[in-house]
């Protein structure tokens, strides 16, 4: 089991094995989740929201305009 210490400051480091599990690197953001049984969980947060811009490619074919998505308007 990997442990640190955290600091006066509010600040620990992440111990290396835990880094490698993660692939983590500098600048890595971290995401904390307290659950209410007292489990904290720690993730790494790979990608915005914005890495994601593009990914989708518009499908060839009928186009639809937004009044026939939205038909209870």
């Amino acid at each position: 089991m990997a442990e640190s210490t955290i600091t006066a400051k509010g600040q620990t480091t992440v111990p290396a094995d835990i880094r490698a599990v993660m692939h983590a690197k500098p600048g890595t953001r971290l995401v904390w989740s307290a659950m209410p049984d007292g489990t904290i969980i720690v993730r790494a947060k790979t990608q915005s929201i914005r890495d994601m811009a593009g990914m989708l490619k518009a499908p060839k074919g009928k186009r639809i305009t937004i009044e026939d998505m939205n038909p209870w308007r």
